[in-house]
């Protein structure tokens, strides 16, 4: 499975519309303002389908929505490529976000289930960190790729190898095992290893979803803590290019710098495993040291500072990986897709407003500034969290009667 896992999140990383796609807006004629409105279509869809999706991953095939997925975005690089204009690449976009709406909740829920069946859900943080570590590894192979493709074919052979590795991620898809029975069923619902499929309709197992998010809170903690380490960073990223333009080095010294960014991310997803053990105290000191890491990457005003933002973004990925493996650990029930799409949703949501602030703080002060002060947010997680594991580790020595070791 973990190799199913690895070979489909190559091939739905390796777009090779990714270097191309403002490209090709500004080639038909598009306006800043529209690029832009096109961008609010994308994270638009994302918002509004990324819980209804979840809710559907657990009343239907996991698989199947996996396999679907891809396939939608390739239908839109396939109508980019063939008859480019505004409408066509918002149609594009709304395919695009509702892919991977589908595939967010619906992933963590099928690869978690099924180490679950097998008794190995100690592997989940390192597989799910290796393909991180694959997918961004793929992200960049196919930004390598694009432009000698580009050359020979224009954005027509960019649009095709995008759609074909579309294709190969959804046939890959098809390869998932997937154990659940649907409820009722004579001789497989007795399996206490199946997962079983929740009765009642789409309403009843939103219902569900809420419910399993609310009642425990464990789950509720975890549920804030994805979106709480993922969102900024993850917006962030977007940035990295600007804050290398500003450090005044060549032109053609730029996409190395934001290459080892990928790489320190790359890493950190390798990495996470090591810390799926971590107390509160601990994830605290790792957000701490990635604070500390980015400010003083961001500050230094220099290309070697750079390495130390790699550090701090392999750090937060690897805080990632952790939250999303507490969150699928507090997890009980059939709903483990919904209660993952509700962290979805919160880090679409925390994403806008990441990037409406940047945006407003642009107009103030350069980015070196705004990733300085974007460290800020992670120094704050890191004291609450370390104030809580103190609180914590004090109530638990309160329980321990007189006398006991």
């Amino acid at each position: 499975m973990a190799a199913t896992f690895y070979v489909y999140n190559l091939f739905d990383e390796f777009v090779l519309f990714y270097p191309f796609y403002a490209l090709l807006f500004v080639d038909t004629g598009l306006s800043t303002a529209e690029i832009s409105s096109l961008l609010v279509v994308w994270s638009v869809t994302s918002i509004v389908l990324e819980v209804p999706s979840g809710v559907w991953a657990d009343a239907v095939s996991r698989r199947a929505l996996l396999a679907l997925a891809p396939l939608l975005a390739a239908v839109g690089f396939a109508l980019w490529g063939m008859a480019p204009s505004y409408w066509v690449f918002a149609v594009g976009f709304v395919l695009w976000g509702a892919a991977g709406a589908l595939q967010s909740g619906a992933l963590e829920a099928l690869i978690y289930t099924e180490l679950d069946h097998l008794g190995e859900t100690g592997r989940y943080a390192a597989i799910m960190g290796r393909a991180r570590a694959v997918g961004t590894g793929a992200a960049v192979l196919s930004m390598a790729v694009a432009a000698p493709v580009f050359a020979v074919g224009g954005y027509s052979l960019v649009a095709a190898g995008s759609v074909l590795a579309c294709v190969l991620a959804a046939v890959a898809a098809l390869a998932f095992p997937e154990h659940r029975v649907r409820p009722g069923r004579e001789g497989e619902a007795a399996n206490a290893d199946e997962e079983e499929t929740p009765e009642g309709g789409y309403a009843a197992i939103l219902r569900e979803g809420l419910r399993a998010a609310r009642a425990d809170r464990s789950t509720r903690r975890a549920l804030l803590l994805v979106p709480a380490v993922t969102a900024l960073w993850g917006a962030l990223e977007e940035y990295t290019p600007l804050l290398a333009i500003g450090t005044g080095v060549a032109a053609h010294v730029v996409p190395l710098l934001v290459l080892l960014v990928s790489v320190g991310v790359a890493a950190g997803g390798v990495l996470a495993a090591a810390g799926r053990s971590f107390t509160d105290r601990e994830f605290a000191a790792l957000l701490a040291f990635g604070a500390l890491t980015l400010g003083a990457g961001a500050v230094s005003g220099v290309a070697a500072g750079f390495v130390a933002l790699a550090v701090a973004f392999c750090v937060f990925q690897m805080a990632t990986v952790l939250a999303d493996v507490r969150l699928q650990e507090s997890i009980t029930g059939p709903a483990r897709a919904t209660v993952t799409s509700l962290a979805g949703l919160g880090t679409e949501v925390g994403a806008i407003f990441v990037y409406g602030g940047y945006a407003a703080a642009s107009a103030l002060t350069g980015h070196a500034a705004i990733f300085a002060v974007s460290a800020v947010p992670y120094a704050v997680l890191a004291l609450v969290l370390f104030l809580g594991g103190s609180r914590s580790r004090r109530a638990e020595t309160a329980k321990v009667p007189l006398g006991d070791p």
